[in-house]
Order: C-alpha cells, then structure tokens, then sequence
C-alpha cells in the first residue's frame, strides 16, 4: 500500500468517525426542547479542530515509516488525487445549496450550521473513498 493510499484511507476514516462521534455526543446531550435549542457550537468545534489534529498525528505516525520519495508520490498519485478532490469538490458543491436554502428561509442557526459541517464531511468521505477506489480497481 503507498503512502498516499495510507493517506487516503487515514482521511476516510477521519472523516467518518469525528462527525459520528459529533452527531452521538449532539444526540445524548439534546436538551427536552429539541435538537435546535442544543448548544452545539463548542462541540461542533472541538469536532473540527479534533479532525485537524487526528489527521495531523495519524498521518505523520504513517508517514515515519514512508520513504522520501514515496511520500511524493508519482503521476498515478496525482491523478488519483486529483480525480477524488475534483468529485469531491463537486459533492461539496451540491450539499452547501441546503445551507443555502435553509439560511434564505431564515431556518434557525443550528440546522444551517450542521447541514454545512455534513457537506463537508461528505465531501470529504466520498473524495477518499473515490482516491480509495482508484488506488484499489485502478483509473
């Protein structure tokens, strides 16, 4: 497996497990008055910046053992990446039109909030399971 696969796989599992993990700790601490009067704003944030730096440990961990230039990666690890933030980017695309309608109609600030961390987290899931794929059944 190439580093740059090691990587992709250490994003997709990144980019599954904090917002799981986001959604539970919302779900077991919503408050009697629904999921919208919660206070998800501290949470949402340590969810974020826990994904920086879960990313940032595992994926230097992975890369002590990688040799200098394999972490370059060659011209099938870059098309690769390209291909999986080109899709990526598109599945970002389309998911911030629901914050979007949700903010034109004034919906409250919780469900703008977290229907935009979700695009980003899809985003960010399906671009690696594309590097995945690519990697796994070639281009």
């Amino acid at each position: 497996m190439s580093y740059q696969e090691k990587r992709a796989w250490i994003y997709a599992v990144v980019a599954v497990v904090v917002p799981v993990a986001y959604t539970v700790t919302l779900l077991v601490r919503a408050p009697a008055a629904g999921l919208a009067a919660s206070h998800y704003v501290v949470p949402m944030l340590v969810a974020i910046g826990g994904a920086i730096v879960l990313n940032i440990v595992v994926e230097a961990f992975a890369a002590g053992g990688a040799a200098k230039a394999e972490k370059g990666g060659d011209e099938r690890d870059r098309q690769i990446g390209r291909r999986g933030e080109f899709v990526g980017f598109y599945v970002m695309s389309v998911g911030a039109i629901v914050p979007l309608v949700l903010a034109m109609r004034e919906a409250p600030y919780f469900w703008i909030a977290n229907s935009l961390y979700l695009s980003f987290a899809l985003a960010a899931a399906v671009s690696s399971v594309v590097k995945i794929v690519a990697y796994r059944r070639g281009m």
